[in-house]
């Protein structure tokens, strides 16, 4: 069972969205469209996706592409004009108003871009905030808060006021503060975007081993590339409020469904990104156009997951192919034009 599902979703913003609506369904009008006759505006248009437990998915877009709209249809700060979406199976939209307090109080944290962090309060209050709301108690408010703390490397910090701390440090306790009620699900829309670029970088990567270690489900916004090359298990690519590939980054680097993504990954190094997998010739058609290899005759030997960097290093020191190995038998060759190709982003085997 999937985390988060949301399953044909659309929001369409304006006083006559049930009508625009309707209309898309019946005449299938495109945005423009329903702007002009029914002034409404498409927000999200048909998104459907899934999130397996533990799994960082990134979505990523241009600003106004639709995906901060999108990520907050999962917790319902906004309400969607039709479909459905459902946390760890149950409808989110048929929840009454207790039930849907308490599922965004003990299922989902969010992180935002601003951390809202309150001024007047410690570091420690302010992480415990949430759990105030809920009616924990202050001993273990400041149980959870110092674990959180040590959790994002931030112990010893509890006593501080927001203004005491850097721009990096303040987002850490706003991720703290998400942490703190230990959700199954973590949003996160964007929250590095505003820092510079190394602290950036640290914190993508302190976030990544909470990651592994925690094993949080999270949804990840951003309108970098990079960054979502970076921290996503997959990666959702917006345009218009529409989601228009969903993929691995081998994926969507080596095969963008149109030219808007295309462009998007035309500047993406593909060393740590493409494995041999994607690139390796079938033994059998190698054979028939080379007349044979003999497989004793040291040649370097790589498995199907080695990425093209590693096959660099490779192929740097022989002048023979690089044999691909699976459970001790050879399932692919790559040669040095094979290779070139891959780097270059011709045509994958």
């Amino acid at each position: 069972m999937s985390v988060v599902e949301l399953e044909n979703v659309w929001k369409i913003f304006g006083q006559k969205s049930a009508e625009a609506m309707s209309a898309i369904r019946k005449d299938g009008i495109g945005k423009a469209e329903v702007l002009e006759r029914y002034g409404a505006v498409v927000g999200v248009k048909d998104a459907s996706f899934q999130v397996e437990e533990g799994e960082i998915f990134c979505l990523m877009g241009l600003s106004g592409s639709g995906k901060s709209t999108l990520v907050r249809h999962i917790n319902r700060l906004i309400e969607p004009t039709a479909g459905t979406i459902r946390i760890m199976g149950e409808d989110i939209g048929a929840m009454k108003t207790e039930e849907l307090r308490a599922t965004r109080a003990d299922k989902i944290g969010m992180v935002f871009q601003n951390m809202a962090l309150l001024p007047h309060r410690s570091v420690r209050d302010n992480i415990g905030f949430a759990l105030e709301l809920r009616g924990i108690d202050g001993y273990t408010r400041a149980q959870k808060a110092d674990a959180a703390l040590e959790t994002v490397s931030l112990h010893g910090y509890g006593d501080r006021l927001p203004a005491e701390l850097s721009g990096g440090m303040q987002q850490r306790v706003g991720l703290a503060r998400a942490l703190a009620a230990d959700p199954e699900i973590l949003l996160m829309d964007e929250p590095f975007s505003a820092l510079d670029p190394l602290i950036r970088r640290n914190l993508q990567d302190e976030f990544l081993g909470l990651s592994q270690n925690l094993k949080k489900t999270t949804v990840f916004i951003t309108h970098d590339l990079d960054e979502a090359i970076r921290m996503g298990d997959r990666i959702g690519i917006m345009k218009d409020g529409e989601i228009v590939q969903i993929g691995t980054a081998e994926d969507i680097v080596t095969a963008p469904v149109d030219d808007y993504v295309a462009d998007f990954v035309a500047g993406i190094s593909r060393l740590k990104l493409v494995s041999a997998a994607k690139i390796m010739t079938d033994v059998d058609a190698y054979t028939a156009q080379s007349g044979g290899i003999d497989l004793s005759s040291g040649c370097p030997e790589a498995a199907p997951e080695d990425d093209l960097d590693t096959l660099v290093g490779l192929s740097t020191g022989s002048d023979k192919p690089v044999l691909i190995k699976a459970d001790g038998a050879v399932v692919g060759i790559v040669t040095k034009d094979t290779l070139l190709r891959g780097l270059q982003g011709g045509s994958e085997a």
